[in-house]
């Protein structure tokens, strides 16, 4: 059955302005760099603003349940989903932006549908068909061409940055292939509240355990950063791509995802002043094109 007009317009238009908020962080994250503070300090803030706002979410959403069948066995999957797709993933991409551009960053995450075909090849034994393995060959090639490029350019610093992007693409991936059974049990909305409830309080210890330094001694940028992070490149775009996906499908989603990389490259370009050499921005079409041929394929793409 057709979509609604009106229905498939809204949204297209939540989903545009769910991934260019998304697509923001890196950029708002690499503002707050230029204040000399740290990582995991900037995450902190991240979920600091953004855990009231979950709580609420979750309180409110408590008793709707979409299976009679969840056990307590599930909600520690969810706690295990939470550490590994929202805590690691967030972490391992805070590390990564302290030594690569934040346009780089977006085209390595954008990787992440290919590193789920891989992992339900190798784990739920899913095969993958000659279409997704050329996508997936082509997507590489283009972050070669994008990465190699970079490192003639700011040195090898620029693996370390890669590595650690690539470890969040495979912690956000993993949950992806995880979580998928648990999701329709919990409802998208409950499921997401509960993971990020989970992240926050793991970066809440992250933080007690490895900082000794004040949380409450920073600049005011950096707080006014933090906020506009948790916010509008966190709470608000998860609930945009959810509503995005239920309104257009998954399948269409993927078209308009392609926005991601390139918001960010626009963005950096803006406020921080990013620049990608030709080379590195015909790299990251390659990669785009190869994303949406797996996406479009599987129909199995979200936002990170």
């Amino acid at each position: 059955m057709q979509k609604p007009t009106r229905t498939f317009i809204y949204g297209i238009i939540l989903g545009i302005l769910g991934i260019v908020l998304f697509s923001s962080k890196a950029v708002m994250v690499k503002l707050a760099y230029r204040y000399e503070v740290d990582p995991v300090s900037v995450l902190l803030l991240r979920m600091i603003f953004a855990f009231p706002f979950y709580v609420v979410v979750a309180y409110v959403y408590r008793n709707k349940n979409y299976s009679d069948e969840i056990t307590a066995k599930d909600y520690y999957w969810v706690i295990i989903f939470g550490i590994v797709g929202y805590y690691l993933a967030s972490y391992f991409d805070f590390i990564g932006l302290t030594y690569i551009k934040a346009s780089l960053e977006r085209i390595i995450l954008f990787l992440y549908p290919t590193i789920v075909l891989l992992l339900n090849k190798i784990f739920l034994k899913k095969p993958i068909t000659k279409i997704q393995a050329g996508a997936i060959a082509l997507t590489y090639l283009g972050i070669i061409i994008a990465f190699g490029d970079e490192v003639s350019i700011s040195g090898s610093d620029t693996y370390l940055g890669g590595f650690f992007i690539i470890l969040s693409a495979i912690a956000y991936a993993s949950y992806l292939v995880g979580s998928g059974w648990l999701i329709p049990k919990f409802g998208v909305v409950k499921f997401t509240s509960y993971a990020m409830l989970v992240s926050c309080f793991c970066v809440f210890i992250h933080y007690s355990l490895t900082t000794e330094a004040s949380i409450f001694n920073l600049p005011w940028q950096v707080y006014f950063l933090g906020f506009l992070i948790a916010i509008f490149a966190t709470v608000i775009p998860s609930y945009l791509v959810s509503a995005s996906i239920e309104m257009i499908n998954s399948s269409n989603f993927a078209v308009i995802a392609g926005i991601g990389p390139i918001s960010t490259i626009i963005l950096a370009a803006i406020f921080l002043n990013e620049k990608l050499t030709l080379l590195q921005l015909f790299g990251a079409l390659v990669v785009i094109v190869g994303i949406l041929l797996v996406s479009l394929k599987t129909g199995k793409n979200k936002a990170l």
